[in-house]
């Protein structure tokens, strides 16, 4: 569908007036069949909660683990609605003794589904009440100090806890084998990243070729999340420039916020620079490499690293951090003779 310029149409399929929280709203799935990607983290899951259901009980506990931005949250979303439960969501960083999760678990009603995001961030207080509380349903609510502390046992309904985490490693090995199924979500290909930029671009009444949306999958770092974030620009800048074909318009708004046609972005670059041109490719430790650029060295480790050792720009050695022929070639350096590769 084209506008009256020849444009790109952008159609009203939200209500006017729909603001930017609303518009994330609406591209989550609501429902495994609708929900793209995860091929066999959906099957195991839609397994799990039809066994739940013909058996009437309340579904097992449920871990979510992966990367940022690959559909923890909305997989939970998804589990309270096609189980027909409640949903409670709350956070690692929130729960920060136990008293907070006595709180929590005891306002529970029977069946619910309890979402703890970045549960690897608990304090180990409230993790260890856990234990007792997805086991047996209950938890011991100490009151009192010293000799004169009296533990009061507090019974808990039947629910399910649905925990989502990035790290992992970071989870004491009594709270991950109390849950019953462990989903390890994997980062997405192109096709599947262009199947949910074309469900998403509906909804946002944006009217794209499949050219344009292979452009963004392209560049959107196996995630969804960056994907439909970077489809959002794309709309945006349609919105200020509408007689824009398409494809001019995905490239143009990507290049104005610094993401080339690999998916790297500015820090990305920052980095890779910094290794070729102040280090000679590496080895060099991280902590030299954060400070050569400004940046502090947990966030180049957790945010920039993993991409792009995944995409074969960095690697690590013994010795340190060290550029591969790709990045030289990325960048349009020549390597020095020196360089391993």
């Amino acid at each position: 569908m084209t506008g009256s310029d020849g444009g790109p149409a952008i159609t009203d399929a939200l209500p006017q007036g729909t603001v930017e929280l609303e518009f994330e709203g609406a591209l989550r799935p609501t429902d495994l069949a609708e929900f793209v990607g995860q091929t066999r983290v959906v099957n195991q899951l839609t397994l799990l909660l039809k066994a739940a259901e013909i058996s009437q009980r309340t579904p097992d506990h449920i871990l979510f683990a992966g990367p940022p931005g690959l559909g923890k949250t909305t997989l939970a979303m998804i589990v309270a609605k096609e189980s027909g439960r409640a949903l409670r969501l709350s956070s690692g960083p929130a729960i920060s003794h136990a008293g907070d999760l006595a709180a929590l678990l005891s306002s529970l009603v029977p069946g619910e589904v309890l979402f703890i995001d970045e549960i690897h961030r608990m304090a180990k207080s409230a993790e260890e009440m856990l234990y007792l509380a997805m086991e047996d349903y209950r938890v011991d609510i100490m009151v009192g100090k010293g000799v004169g502390a009296t533990s009061i046992p507090l019974e808990l309904p039947p629910f399910t806890l649905v925990g989502a985490t990035t790290r992992t490693g970071l989870l004491a090995n009594p709270l991950r084998d109390r849950f019953g199924f462990t989903g390890h979500l994997e980062f997405y290909s192109n096709e599947e990243l262009t199947t949910v930029l074309s469900r998403s671009a509906a909804l946002l009444g944006l009217d794209l070729p499949e050219q344009a949306l292979d452009e963004i999958a392209g560049r959107s770092r196996g995630t969804p999340r960056i994907a439909n974030r970077l489809l959002r620009r794309v709309r945006d800048y349609l919105i200020v420039n509408p007689q824009t074909d398409s494809l001019s318009a995905v490239n143009a708004a990507l290049a104005l916020y610094d993401v080339d046609a690999r998916g790297l972005d500015r820090l990305d670059r920052a980095v890779l620079a910094a290794l070729l041109d102040r280090f000679n490719g590496g080895p060099v430790g991280l902590s030299s490499l954060a400070v050569s650029i400004g940046e502090d060295a947990e966030t180049l480790e957790a945010v920039v690293e993993p991409f792009l050792i995944r995409e074969g720009f960095m690697i690590r050695s013994p010795r340190g951090r060290m550029a591969t022929a790709a990045a030289w070639d990325h960048l349009g350096r020549a390597p020095m003779k020196t360089q391993a590769t």
